[in-house]
């Protein structure tokens, strides 16, 4: 997937508010864009940090901008609106490239499931040979020496997704928990046990119970080297669960 328009880049000033980013355009203008992420950011809010926004021209809006990405270290870069992850998952299925998740006629999104009253990210149907798929997708941008970590906070509704597709796969469907990388430096997803260790040891129970796990790493650059381009999900990127 593209971003529809090519994005502006700036300095960030601040983050605050958890959904408000101040950053200092080329010109010397300062503008307050939307930041749609409401985890702690962990890594991805260096200050002065080169950033990339889109922006809107719906009248209707109070902010045009929108924070995308980020450089988090000279050369690296990370997309952290988490709007994106569900269609580039998305894209990345319907268009063969995740290997695990091929083959399956029908997708749908935000379906409603579960005793917990969760919404799945994606549910596959329409197999030949495999039941359905309850895909839970997530974003990882939290990078420690080339490491992904996630998650980047302590989440209950993290665990509590776990629960769910643990259910699912004792009703006899499959049950994906895809990592997505948009993270251009992590080589590895990992949980993020010193961050939420109930997370991780839930996760790990996940598995044990038949849940799949799978992480696909973004480019987020284009073969020029811009910033401002492709978010396509290009290669698989390995999952490590011992402790």
């Amino acid at each position: 997937m593209n971003f529809p328009e090519p994005l502006v880049e700036g300095r960030l000033i601040r983050r605050y508010k958890r959904f408000l980013a101040d950053v200092r355009l080329p010109d010397g203008s300062e503008v307050t864009a939307h930041c749609p992420n409401t985890g702690s950011m962990l890594g991805c809010q260096p200050e002065d940090a080169r950033v990339w926004l889109s922006r809107s021209d719906n009248p209707k809006r109070k902010l045009p901008y929108t924070w995308e990405l980020v450089e988090t270290s000279p050369g690296m870069l990370a997309c952290i609106n988490t709007a994106r992850p569900n269609t580039q998952a998305r894209v990345a299925v319907e268009s063969g490239v995740v290997v695990e998740l091929a083959d399956y006629a029908g997708c749908r999104a935000e379906v409603k499931y579960g005793e917990e009253k969760s919404r799945i990210d994606l549910l596959l149907t329409g197999h030949d040979y495999q039941p359905d798929a309850w895909v839970e997708v997530k974003n990882v941008t939290l990078a420690e020496d080339g490491q992904g970590f996630f998650p980047d906070a302590v989440t209950t509704r993290g665990q509590k997704h776990l629960r769910e597709l643990m259910a699912q796969v004792a009703q006899g469907d499959r049950a994906v928990l895809f990592f997505v990388v948009n993270h251009t430096g992590i080589q590895t997803v990992r949980p993020a046990d010193h961050i939420d260790p109930t997370y991780g040891k839930l996760l790990r129970e996940a598995c044990d119970a038949g849940v799949e796990v799978i992480a696909y790493r973004a480019g987020l650059v284009t073969d020029s080297g811009d910033p401002s381009g492709v978010m396509t999900l290009t290669e698989s990127v390995p999952v490590i669960l011992e402790v």
